[in-house]
């Protein structure tokens, strides 16, 4: 295949589109004081990124954070806002026993935000779903304080539905997820994507080499689930490297076979840190549909195969490929009758048909809301002034 036949374009920069300075809106600094939020958001980067992402854009308010132990915002949160932890599980199977201990925490947990939030003054609460978000919203509730949830699936998580009636606002990461919120007062602003990622978009791979020209394919499995997608993806990407294709393959930290496949074209790590770049490089991605990696596909304008993870609650990921499915962003394969030969003759035919992925990154980029994070921040700011 000739090098000419993809040629992914470069995006222009971004953080000016968006009114940024410095990852935070014109006109506000630092030291400005609105108020105090407490941000609940926790467990994995699909609750906390968009969180954090938001959080840039509310320099002008005190934030503090609510979380649960040996989860992911132990890590990322100390070092930029007060951390405070509560102890609370997910709803898992039948009621039981399990659920009856369950609820006798739902509501320690709440009396403990309550007793935060009247102690320190807070305005409100703005959370990203999730189990954490139940004892945060009924207690912010108890006290009349505005709540904002952002829910970035396009089926919504049980708490989300549970309890959105009782929210000031329910944002939403995907139109689509208003159907299942009847009662809820929603309004679709994408999902937030951190300031980080429109300012590496078009960074030079770092500690990457790969010859300018030729096709490249990104498979991001993640840590989850992703053993079943890089067994195929091994088993297919010769037929791709004798098309000319290179295989940048992020295989997550549980891949006992990530040794087995070695060639000049084949590049593989647990993890990247420049994924804006990859994906801004790549002519083809191969994923999962969780909403953070759809959303970043979208702002790259990316086209891609996506195999939802069938083990997803409430196979909530088959409803996010939908999503691009539907507008020709992508291609959906469910990993149960997905077989290797049928990877391999897909990648290779969109390979080999330039046009169509030109249409399927325009419709991906149609999907993309830039400035998400800066229109939620808004209407938090819009409610707590209100309060």
């Amino acid at each position: 295949m000739a090098d000419s036949s993809i040629n992914r374009q470069m995006h222009p920069t971004i953080n000016s589109q968006l009114g940024l300075q410095n990852g935070l809106p014109n006109g506000l600094s630092e030291s400005s004081n609105a108020g105090k939020i407490l941000i609940a958001a926790s467990g994995t980067g699909g609750h906390l990124f968009p969180a954090i992402a938001t959080a840039e854009h509310l320099s002008d308010y005190d934030i503090e954070w609510l979380g649960v132990p040996n989860r992911l915002e132990t890590e990322l949160v100390p070092a930029r806002y007060p951390l405070h932890l509560i102890r609370m599980g997910g709803v898992q199977g039948r009621l039981g026993i399990g659920s009856l201990k369950l609820l006798l925490q739902l509501v320690r947990s709440t009396l403990h935000v309550r007793y935060l939030l009247k102690k320190n003054d807070f305005q409100g609460v703005f959370t990203t779903g999730g189990y954490i978000a139940a004892p945060a919203i009924v207690a912010a509730r108890s006290l009349g304080l505005p709540t904002i949830l952002h829910e970035s699936n396009a089926l919504p998580g049980k708490v989300t539905r549970w309890l959105s009636r009782g929210c000031s606002l329910v944002a939403l990461g995907f139109q689509e997820a208003a159907k299942h919120l009847p009662e809820a007062k929603t309004l679709c602003v994408g999902t937030p994507v951190r300031s980080q990622f429109f300012s590496t978009l078009q960074s030079d791979l770092s500690n990457i080499s790969i010859p300018s020209g030729v096709p490249v394919i990104l498979v991001v499995g993640g840590s989850q689930g992703a053993v079943a997608v890089n067994q195929r993806v091994r088993a297919a990407a010769p037929a791709w490297f004798e098309a000319g294709a290179w295989v940048i393959h992020q295989t997550g930290s549980n891949d006992p076979d990530v040794d087995s496949l070695s060639h000049p074209q084949y590049i593989h790590r647990p993890f990247y840190s420049d994924m804006a770049a990859l994906l801004n490089r790549a002519n083809l991605v191969i994923g999962r549909a969780g909403a953070g990696t759809l959303t970043e596909l979208a702002m790259a304008q990316t086209p891609s195969i996506l195999i939802p993870y069938p083990f997803a609650a409430e196979d909530h990921q088959a409803y996010n490929a939908a999503v691009f499915a539907d507008v020709g962003a992508a291609i959906v394969e469910p990993q149960e009758t997905l077989t290797v030969d049928r990877l391999q003759a897909q990648v290779l035919r969109l390979l080999q048909d330039p046009e169509q992925l030109d249409k399927m990154a325009y419709a991906a980029g149609k999907l993309a809301v830039k400035d998400s994070a800066q229109q939620l921040a808004e209407h938090i700011r819009q409610l707590m002034v209100k309060y």
